[in-house]
């Protein structure tokens, strides 16, 4: 139930997938579950949603979880093989109360693609009221399972896991994040204890934490932004501390008429980003699509 990662025990793989814990989906109090606006493109749903575990799935920030599907999945396996998604919410949970768990979910679905487990006509309009009945489609199993849950519904949880993106012990460090997409969950998670949650604040109601925490997040339309209120609500309050960039691909160009890509973002700030990069304080996390990392270099 518990790892040592650098001489702290972390909770680690609680629950199994034989033996996952059946938690139950409660309303969020912050946002709706569907957070993007239609693009026009069959897979523009992203979805926050909030799992109650009664405490018994306790984690970190920067952790992950996992989902088991009812099935069947693309092998045919009931139920599905579980699925690990990056927490969310910060440790207390977006009700502070240590009892709930929220993931930031990208409803997977292809239409007329190499994969489909929709024959035409089989299609059904999702909760978000999407649907393609004249065409054969694949939906992600574990995603839909999640985007489609409605207030009541159990969902078995497995874990938690992961010791790759814990956030460091100081507090006057500075934390670079590179999010794509649904990549900006663990980065929300670390925001939420940084300047949100109750436990991120001194006796006084100062924050503890005195670095500078920068995000760079990429989205392929301004419509696809992720959790833009939380961050703009922080630059407001911690100017010193908080500093946010978006990369929007497809309706930003940079100064040379490039594509805005978050590696295209971050060049607009060379100088700073080279000073951060050269101080044992910095911290650099990066989450989202694979490929990130070579446009980095």
């Amino acid at each position: 139930g518990v790892r040592v990662v650098e001489g702290k025990e972390i909770p680690w793989n609680i629950f199994s997938p034989k033996a996952p814990y059946a938690g139950k989906v409660v309303a969020n109090d912050f946002h709706p579950q569907t957070l993007t606006q239609e693009t026009g493109d069959a897979n523009w749903e992203t979805a926050h949603v909030t799992f109650d575990h009664g405490g018994m799935v306790p984690y970190i920030e920067g952790q992950s979880i996992g989902v088991i599907a009812p099935g069947p999945d693309k092998k045919g396996e009931t139920p599905a093989k579980i699925r690990l998604y990056s927490i969310a919410s910060s440790a207390v949970g977006d009700k502070q109360d240590s009892k709930t768990v929220s993931l930031c979910v990208k409803r997977v679905v292809e239409v007329d693609g190499t994969h489909a487990n929709r024959e035409v006509g089989e299609d059904k309009p999702d909760k978000a009221g999407t649907g393609y009945p004249d065409k054969k489609v694949y939906r992600g199993v574990c995603s839909n399972h999640i985007c489609d849950m409605s207030v009541g519904d159990e969902v078995l949880i497995t874990g938690p896991s992961g010791a790759e993106m814990l956030l460091p012990e100081e507090n006057d460090c500075n934390i670079i994040m590179l999010a794509t997409g649904t990549g900006i969950a663990p980065m929300r998670s670390y925001m939420r204890l940084l300047f949100h949650d109750k436990a991120g604040a001194n006796a006084d109601g100062t924050r503890k934490f005195s670095g500078l925490a920068w995000l760079f997040m990429g989205v392929p339309y301004s419509k696809s932004l992720l959790y833009d209120d939380e961050h703009r609500e922080y630059k407001a309050k911690y100017p010193d501390n908080f500093r946010f960039d978006y990369a929007v691909s497809r309706e930003q160009k940079n100064a040379a008429g490039q594509k805005m890509y978050i590696q295209t973002k971050m060049a607009e700030y060379a100088e700073e980003m080279w000073e951060l990069m050269l101080s044992e304080k910095t911290h650099i996390y990066m989450c989202g699509l694979k490929g990130m990392e070579s446009g980095m270099e």
